[in-house]
Order: structure tokens, then C-alpha cells, then sequence
């Protein structure tokens, strides 16, 4: 008995993003998506995972929480402000603990002349 062959669909970029803007826009899971689109969960993720877009639980995301988009746009300005806060401390501690090592952290001898 000889099986069946599996049916490869083939999408578009501008399908795909299209896919993608519908279900980030109105929140769908991936078994939505398979619903109403026909594309399998693990595409779908994959292709979000290729996009960038950032995974979500329960499918809704913090800007539609917010409803108008006011609490997400505070939110993010919050975050950047300590980031912005927080980051030189964090530069100026990587960068003296890389030159540490590269040196050894310890002081060089003068040469006496």
C-alpha cells in the first residue's frame, strides 16, 4: 500500500505578512490561524519567529490590553527612561571588566631609567 503524499503549501511574502498582520492585529492563536487561514501552527511560528514578532500567551499583547495604545506607549517610555538610566553603569562595568582582562587588572611596573 502506497501512502499518501503530503500537499505542500507555498505562501507569498506579502500572504505571509498579511497572515501575520490579521493575527497580531486581532489577536488570534496559532489554531485560529490554522482555522481561518489554513496554515499550520509550526509554519506560523515560524514565520513569526522569522519576523521578529514576539511571542505572546493567551494571544493578546500588551498594546491591546491597553485598549487605545496610551498605557503601552507609557509603559515603553518608562522602560527606555531606567534603560537610559541603567545602561552607562552597565557599559562602563563590561568595558573595565573586558580591559581587566585583556591587562590583568593589576599595575605595570615602571622601568627605571
Amino acid at each position: 500500500m502506497a501512502r499518501a503524499r503530503r500537499k505542500r503549501m507555498t505562501y507569498t511574502e506579502g500572504q505571509r505578512r498579511t497572515i501575520l498582520l490579521a493575527a497580531q492585529k486581532e489577536g488570534l492563536t496559532a489554531l485560529q490561524v490554522q482555522k481561518r487561514f489554513g496554515v499550520k501552527p509550526i509554519t506560523y511560528y515560524s514565520w513569526r519567529k522569522k519576523r521578529g514578532v514576539a511571542a505572546r500567551r493567551g494571544g493578546r499583547s500588551l498594546a491591546m490590553l491597553a485598549g487605545s495604545g496610551n498605557l503601552g506607549i507609557q509603559v515603553r517610555s518608562e522602560v527606555q527612561s531606567r534603560i537610559r538610566q541603567v545602561l552607562p553603569e552597565i557599559v562602563r562595568s563590561e568595558v573595565g571588566s573586558y580591559m581587566n582582562s585583556l591587562f590583568g587588572g593589576r599595575r605595570r611596573r615602571r622601568l627605571k631609567t
